[in-house]
């Protein structure tokens, strides 16, 4: 019985579709069963944007055809359930081989001796060759690794800029705060726009921690001391970090940002004048905006512009009973070809450059030279530039789950009006309560 069987259903009725048509690819690659048939794999990740689950399911039918031993058969499961569905099935014992793992979690999954180190599993070429963004480690042994990243940016019209009379921001020179509420200011003035910036404050996954705490990183602030991984007093809600919540509210107060926007789509209806996003969303932005899109880079508070870095990885289960399964297809997935592929970028004609863009850059040292966008040279090289040049990794300890939920209900409180030293001594508390509560998570 399938997770979809036991209640978990799919929100995209075209993805479903999708899933069920490379299923029945894989039956016509294997049309009898009876004799030598393929052992199964079982395999779950988390359901994200279409280009990025057709890549996938791609992915998985190449290797299926690659080789007659195995058959990896995928479970997708609804990001804002998937975590927890992890973590029951942990506690069942009803995990799949392969899974799919946001790389700030991996600690508390390693603590947890839920996933496996792929120190002898996989190649140590193979895994060096991994950027430190692709790699989700804990105490230095790597337990996942992922063939994308992505990146942060700002997002916004060439031509609305050049109205504004504003600077146009470099990798060199960013803009700092006070450019970036001059500008901000000057576009709420043109009356052209419901608000003049998003930040996107409506996303409940883990978005607020992996966008908004880099740009609290900036000001001066951090989620925890990462010299000890156990304090967070005087870190979370230092003056640096109680000032970046009034900066927030700054923002919301003087209309400079909607507290509670409707959807994504403010920047490309007219309706936001600057939008802080990912970059899978570049597809979406270039096909609406053209060649007036420009891509820049996050403003620098002080501490110089930071973003976040480590996206989805893959892990293997401590009960994954197909080590060489898991072994040949997380290798397969890493081999140059496929990290091009699912980024996007490998080389073909332009019209199917376009279709298979994903906005996701490569982890791969090897791959990046090759990629059609992020190689020199390449239009959206700026966003591997950027990750490059400014991305910091979550913080590296089980407490990470404990952490995003406090900030996100923090940042959530203070976009509501609680005062920000408050909010921030609140989630101070239940952090390190959890903290003491798992014995400072000593052991593996």
């Amino acid at each position: 019985m399938t997770l979809f069987q036991k209640g978990f259903s799919l929100t995209c009725k075209k993805l479903w579709m999708a899933k069920m048509a490379i299923m029945l690819s894989m039956l016509s690659i294997f049309p009898s069963l009876s004799f030598s048939a393929p052992i199964e794999v079982s395999l779950w990740r988390h359901l994200a944007n279409e280009k990025e689950v057709d890549a996938s399911l791609a992915a998985i039918k190449r290797f299926n055809q690659s080789q007659k031993q195995w058959l990896i058969v995928p479970d997708f499961i609804p990001e804002p359930a998937y975590n927890q569905v992890l973590i029951e099935a942990a506690r069942a014992e009803v995990l799949p081989c392969i899974i799919d793992i946001d790389q700030p979690l991996v600690p508390n999954f390693a603590w947890n001796d839920v996933i496996r180190p792929l120190d002898g599993i996989i190649d140590r070429n193979l895994l060096n060759s991994i950027n430190a963004s692709g790699k989700g480690t804990y105490q230095k042994h790597v337990y996942s690794v992922g063939q994308f990243d992505v990146s942060l940016a700002l997002f916004t019209r060439k031509s609305l800029l050049n109205k504004v009379g504003a600077r146009i921001p470099t990798l060199d020179h960013p803009w700092n705060k006070n450019e970036l509420m001059d500008v901000i200011r000057l576009i709420k003035a043109t009356g052209e726009y419901d608000y003049p910036f998003d930040m996107r404050p409506h996303d409940k996954t883990e978005w607020i921690t992996y966008a908004w705490a880099p740009l609290m990183l900036s000001w001066g602030a951090d989620l925890i001391d990462r010299d000890n991984y156990t304090q967070v007093d005087g870190v979370l809600n230092s003056p640096e970090a109680v000032e970046f919540g009034r900066w927030i509210q700054q923002l919301v107060r003087e209309k400079l940002m909607d507290p509670n926007p409707q959807d994504d789509f403010g920047l490309v209806k007219r309706r936001v004048g600057i939008q802080l996003n990912g970059s899978w969303a570049l597809p979406y932005y270039e096909k609406s905006l053209g060649d007036d899109l420009l891509i820049l880079p996050v403003p620098d508070f002080g501490h110089g512009s930071i973003i976040g870095g480590g996206s989805w990885h893959w892990a293997v289960t401590r009960t994954c009973s197909n080590l060489p399964a898991a072994k040949a297809f997380i290798s397969f997935l890493l081999s140059t070809d496929e990290v091009l592929r699912m980024t996007g970028s490998i080389t073909a004609q332009p019209r199917e450059l376009k279709e298979k863009a994903t906005g996701l850059f490569p982890t791969s040292r090897e791959a990046i030279p090759l990629s059609h966008y992020y190689a020199k040279g390449g239009k959206w090289r700026m966003i591997y530039d950027y990750s490059l040049y400014f991305a910091h990794l979550r913080p590296e300890t089980p407490a990470y789950s404990v952490i995003s939920s406090s900030y996100k209900k923090a940042m959530t409180d203070i976009l509501g009006g609680m005062p920000p030293k408050i909010a921030l001594d609140l989630a101070v508390e239940n952090i390190e309560a959890a903290i003491k509560r798992n014995q400072y998570y000593k052991g593996l």
